[in-house]
């Protein structure tokens, strides 16, 4: 690649960035969390513009692998957008990078952009004549395209290579970055393109479901978001349901309509709500689930016989796979080779928690909120499995237990059946990130194997009644957490976590704490007591709590 001297390498940067001016009230305000960048889409251009910038950096800094950019804002309304990173192996920004991110879109002129661009230069040791290279793509929200070009903009002036993968959902992307930078190595994670995706997924369903067969039928409302066409996209690489496919039933698919993504539909709508989307027209017993706007997330739910709503979140997930892994483990032969972990966060529900350590004999970790925590904390075990609550998770499995799957000679018809299904899984899951679609599959080929129903799976265990409020505060920078409580106690406002304890001391089985949101000025109130009204007792009491601290 040819040399960039830094003087227009400086003036092409500063070039570009004057068509992507930041408006002065916003400079110091931009924050890169978990999901990224994330706000009104109007106010996105000179964020977008500028993690390009940072895409080319941190490609450059690992010598040309390729790195990954998401236009989107999942499960926001539809005038929202975000942008966010993907690292080689297709796992989220490396921690570490985030404030490079933060400083970049808080410069506050375009000269002070090349100023803090050539300080992350000289900081991080990047030489600027290494190779960039660059893949990014988009949900279907309106402002979509706008951005794309502010992004091109800051690839162009940094002299990045670059593929447009257009509209995908979030996880495809992650999958795509993944499998550029494995590809012709011994840890090739598939074809690089959408259609290797569906590929890979359909053959490991395929294999998986070699013995059994789905039962019953699937609605699925994909959020009137990108999650639509792709899943469409993806049932016609499935076996027909007459020979072993899924009858599935796609609904809120309408991408064509701006306003409707996320409108009364997604996985955020039910999760929070506690009910169907209102478009639903399933009956008692009918398996349904939801996606979110970029297809990252999902949660199962159904009506019971009462007509009573039914919902399997992301814990529930959790526990299904992760029994059935084992299962398989065991059947296997490969039990004392392999060990099988679930890794919470604080809002996971007190019953899951009982039951994956007590009747599942299956060892927990509790982390931070946010799916790089989780993640991290998965590749520790053999087999890790995360979901958080809002339905956010995937199964991670280590190089060395890949190695003994792959390896393992079956003592018996038995032992290859159950091998055979568990390398199917390795396949099926979608390991670089959680994956609605994946996830689905997953989902579905555990409740064959097992017979359930929705009702039976509920069965399992029983979950606390918990309640979930969201607190407005001033400032929630207020609002910190006693590091490695895995933000279960509050270290500031001082005397604030011993006001909660009080309150939670009052009732039976409870369990509260709050934290402050990673992307607006709001503070989360999570309770869980042995009655729903209990639980709705104590969260109102701690959110009091909160805002009596919060006005401060």
């Amino acid at each position: 690649m040819h040399s960039i001297s830094t003087m227009s390498h400086d003036e092409a940067v500063k070039e570009a960035s004057a068509k992507h001016s930041t408006p002065a009230e916003l400079v110091g305000k931009f924050q890169y969390g978990t999901a990224g960048f994330r706000m009104k889409a109007n106010i996105l251009d000179s964020v977008v513009y500028r993690v390009g910038l940072l895409a080319s950096l941190r490609s450059r800094k690992l010598n040309g692998q390729t790195i990954g950019v998401m236009i989107t804002a999942s499960h926001n309304p539809p005038e929202d957008n975000g942008v966010k990173l993907v690292d080689p192996m297709g796992e989220m920004l490396e921690a570490s990078w985030e404030k490079y991110a933060t400083q970049l879109a808080n410069a506050e002129s375009d000269d002070h952009l090349v100023q803090v661009y050539n300080e992350l230069v000289k900081t991080l040791k990047v030489n600027l004549d290494a190779p960039a290279r660059v893949i990014f793509a988009r949900d279907t929200r309106a402002s979509g395209p706008r951005l794309v070009g502010c992004l091109n903009d800051a690839l162009t002036a940094t002299k990045a290579e670059s593929t447009d993968y257009r509209i995908l959902t979030t996880p495809q992307l992650h999958y795509l970055v993944r499998c550029v930078n494995t590809k012709g190595t011994q840890d090739e994670y598939g074809e690089v393109s959408e259609k290797g995706y569906y590929e890979k997924l359909a053959a490991a369903f395929k294999q998986a479901m070699e013995h059994t067969k789905p039962q019953g039928h699937l609605t699925v409302d994909c959020a009137n978001g990108v999650g639509g066409p792709k899943l469409l996209e993806l049932l016609k690489y499935l076996p027909a349901p007459a020979d072993g496919g899924l009858d599935v039933k796609v609904v809120n698919d309408d991408v064509h309509k701006p306003g409707s993504l996320n409108h009364q539909c997604g996985a955020d709508f039910v999760k929070t709500n506690q009910r169907a989307p209102p478009s639903s027209k399933a009956g008692p017993g009918d398996r349904c689930c939801s996606l979110d706007g970029d297809a990252d997330r999902i949660v199962f739910y159904f009506q019971d016989e009462k007509n009573v709503f039914r919902l399997l979140d992301g814990d529930r997930i959790a526990t299904l796979a992760a029994s059935f892994i084992a299962e398989l483990a065991r059947q296997s032969g490969l039990m004392d080779k392999l060990t099988v972990g679930v890794v919470q966060t604080a809002y996971a529900n007190g019953a899951s928690t009982t039951y994956i350590q007590k009747n599942l004999g299956l060892q927990i970790v509790c982390t931070p909120t946010g799916v790089k925590h989780l993640h991290h904390a998965a590749t520790r075990f053999d087999v890790g499995v995360y979901f958080e609550a809002n339905g956010h998770g995937t199964v991670v499995f280590s190089p060395s237990a890949l190695k003994a799957i792959h390896t393992h000679q079956p003592q018996s018809p038995a032992q290859a059946d159950a091998l055979t299904t568990l390398m199917a899984l390795t396949d099926l899951i979608n390991q670089t990130v959680g994956d609605a679609l994946s996830d689905l599959l997953l989902v579905e080929v555990i409740l064959a194997h097992k017979g359930f129903s929705c009702a039976e799976w509920l069965q399992t265990y029983t979950d606390l009644p918990n309640r979930l409020v969201r607190v407005e505060v001033a400032d929630r920078n207020l609002f910190t957490t006693v590091e490695g409580t895995a933000e279960r106690q509050l270290a500031s406002p001082t005397g604030a976590q011993k006001d909660i304890e009080k309150v939670v001391a009052k009732y039976k089985d409870g369990r509260s704490f709050a934290r402050a949101s990673g992307t607006e000025d709001a503070v989360r109130v999570y309770a869980e007591a042995s009655t729903r009204a209990e639980a709705e007792d104590l969260a109102a009491a701690v959110a009091q709590i909160v805002r009596k601290y919060g006005a401060k």
